[in-house]
């Protein structure tokens, strides 16, 4: 899997890049660092070093604000977790095994704060419908491609598989970052035996009554 996609992002304040994406970055930033109550317009302003006032000219609403933060999130977590760089389908099932453990590892050591600003949005997306959709649709981008690649890998029923891997995958996130193992983040060797278990359970045994 390659990792030439996969850089940190740029601080929130960057001259080099677009207004909306520092005014986004910001706000992503301030979840992280004061919670949801902390993400206000003349903060996400003084974060992104932006005179007072830009923010509210490019998101009026706090809704407007969150939809652009859950947007630049899905940017940026394409861009560490690398999905479209996966594997192919001849690859195997080493190959997808290596390549998640290695996405998996690279966010939880290079990018725990997106992960914690990531939880603050999937919470007020609880409270808030609208976010809800717009929160949904952005997640889509990602279960679709593990559920081909978990289909191409043989798998009988790859959406219930899909749900198994991605809850896994998110426990593990919040387990080390904001859970009872945030001191002690996995090696990428125990990553990739820790997916090597769950997908070979998966699909080895599919021909096994379970009942």
């Amino acid at each position: 899997m390659s990792t030439s996609r996969a850089t940190a992002p740029r601080p929130a304040n960057d001259p080099a890049a677009s207004r909306p994406d520092r005014i986004a970055d910001a706000a992503l930033v301030l979840l992280a660092e004061r919670g949801m109550r902390g993400l206000t317009h003349r903060a996400v302003d003084e974060v992104a070093h932006l005179p007072q006032g830009s923010t509210s000219n490019h998101a009026r609403t706090r809704l407007a604000l969150l939809e652009a933060a859950v947007r630049r999130l899905a940017v940026l977590e394409g861009k560490v977790l690398a999905v479209d760089e996966l594997p192919g389908p001849a690859s195997g099932l080493p190959a997808l095994i290596d390549g998640m453990a290695l996405a998996l590892h690279r966010y939880l050591t290079s990018n725990p704060q997106l992960l914690v600003s990531r939880y603050e949005l999937a919470l007020e997306a609880t409270r808030r419908p609208q976010l809800r959709v717009f929160f949904d649709e952005t997640g889509s981008r990602f279960r679709r491609p593990l559920t081909e690649l978990l289909r191409a890998a043989g798998s009988r029923t790859p959406e219930r598989h899909t749900l198994s891997l991605v809850a896994w995958t998110e426990g593990m996130m919040f387990s080390c970052v904001a859970g009872s193992f945030h001191t002690a983040v996995p090696s990428l060797a125990e990553l990739r035996k820790g997916y090597g278990e769950l997908l070979h359970g998966m699909l080895d045994t599919q021909g096994i009554d379970q009942s």
